[in-house]
């Protein structure tokens, strides 16, 4: 113990642990107060949704108070994704993807997919959060402190003196590294403290999991150090080879996975998913008005009894609300497609993950934190149901030619929403438990070739 409390403080006094750990200190509350700014402006938004709405629905009826086919032209209902406190440690798609829809009771495959505008330039440098610093700043770390954990020593020429005093001398070695591991998930496990107090983050399950991926993930890097220094090569070996293992898992198989994907899942129904909604709907202008209807009622024959249009009349509530919604199932074979495409391109994605511990951990970051592909897809599957309801509400009320006053606009506040990420223990541990037990087993082989 009094080895262990030596060679600890010997670290903690060198100006490489000093140096990174105030980094990544520093770093860290950095990432956490931009989360914190991330949900802070979330939540503003989806308040000032509620306020906005009520103004808004207001507005509209005093404006169109007589023609209710006329007002819902006009008005908007949100939907809004609420965002979890740990959205402040994991940011993923959130920046790009809405958390609030407002969406009227039109065609809504026009409006499903509209976004904030949001300044590129932002976008392409994305989100210093608390999971970047996680998976792409902890294993520089990790290289930093050990990569000549066992070459200094040789080079020095004290390794041949441990040898001599100790039976055990690899056992010496790997308490070196401990010393450096307790530090790193000491510090690590100050940030999540940190975090969980200011973004008010409750300790449950999904926080738990976060805190566990992360250790996993970290340990999964302490074993690519044991593994190269266990190959008893210069300090420069050690440091290109770790550097270039950084590279590989961080930055060259997610590009080349993401570059395939993309090819090898185009997309073209995002574009006729849209030309099908706008000529559905815009062809209806030249068709006959009574066989719209009739494809109408052949979805919701709960409505057959308010007839048919005349032809001769220009607009008809009846008749142009149908058009609307044909523009929609027209397209809803396309837009399942579509779906199914960025289902496809998202699971491809999760099952080579579970070959790259790196892409692993920003996956699960992501899920857990509810700011995935996942969670989004959730949100808009919600919201066409939202969009049927508020339709299937308002329709008998338009189609009677009813006011605005006999509507109760009290009932339409914004409707909030959030989706559990489901993440079996399993399909968690498997990766890092995998990775780590390969690289250990092939560590304990080298030390024994290079010990015989």
């Amino acid at each position: 113990m009094s080895l262990y409390l030596l060679m600890f403080r010997q670290f903690v006094r060198t100006r490489i642990c000093q140096l990174g750990l105030s980094m990544v200190l520093v770093l860290g509350i950095i990432s956490i107060f931009i989360g914190k700014q991330f949900l802070d402006k979330q939540r503003a938004t989806a308040a000032q949704v509620a306020e906005t709405q009520q103004e808004h629905i207001k507005r509209n009826v005093d404006l169109h108070k007589d023609d209710l086919g006329l007002l819902l032209y006009y008005l908007k209902f949100a939907v809004v994704n609420d965002v979890s406190p740990l959205a402040g440690l994991s940011i993923g798609q959130k920046d790009i993807n809405p958390s609030v829809q407002n969406v009227t009771i039109l065609a809504l495959e026009g409006q499903k997919y509209d976004a904030d505008l949001v300044n590129p330039a932002t976008l392409l440098f994305g989100n210093l959060d608390l999971s970047f610093l996680i998976v792409y700043v902890f294993p520089l770390l990790v290289i930093a402190f050990n990569y000549n954990l066992l070459s200094e020593e040789e080079e020095g020429g004290t390794w041949k003196m441990v040898s001599v005093m100790s039976v055990h001398r690899w056992r010496h070695l790997f308490t070196k590294m401990s010393v450096r591991a307790v530090l790193l998930f000491g510090v690590l496990i100050i940030l999540f403290i940190i975090a969980a107090g200011i973004l008010g983050i409750e300790y449950n399950l999904a926080f738990s999991k976060i805190i566990l991926t992360s250790m996993l993930y970290i340990a999964f890097w302490f074993a690519i150090v044991a593994f190269i220094i266990s190959l008893r090569r210069s300090s420069n070996f050690n440091a290109v080879a770790l550097l270039f293992c950084w590279l590989i898992f961080l930055i060259l198989i997610p590009a080349v996975l993401n570059n395939v994907i993309v090819n090898k899942y185009p997309m073209p129904e995002a574009f006729t998913t849209m030309i099908k909604q706008r000529d559905g709907y815009h062809e209806k202008w030249d068709t006959n008005k009574r066989e719209t209807v009739e494809k109408f009622y052949k979805q919701y024959p709960q409505f057959s009894s308010y007839g048919f249009p005349s032809e001769a009349s220009k607009l008809q509530w009846l008749w142009y609300y149908a058009m609307q919604n044909l523009g929609d199932v027209e397209s809803k074979e396309e837009s399942a497609l579509l779906e199914a495409k960025v289902l496809k391109r998202d699971d491809v994605s999760q099952t080579w993950s579970m070959l790259v511990p790196s892409l692993h951990a920003q996956l699960i970051f992501n899920s857990l934190a509810g700011t995935g592909m996942e969670n989004y897809l959730d949100f808009l599957n919600y919201t066409e149901q939202f969009h049927e309801k508020t339709r299937l509400y308002l329709y008998p009320k338009i189609f009677s030619y009813n006011k605005a006053e006999g509507v109760d606009w009290d009932r339409f506040k914004p409707e909030h929403v959030s989706f559990e990420a489901h993440i079996t223990w399993s399909h968690l541990l498997l990766p890092f438990i995998g990775a780590i037990f390969l690289l250990v087993c092939a560590t304990l082989i080298s030390f024994r070739y290079f010990n015989s």
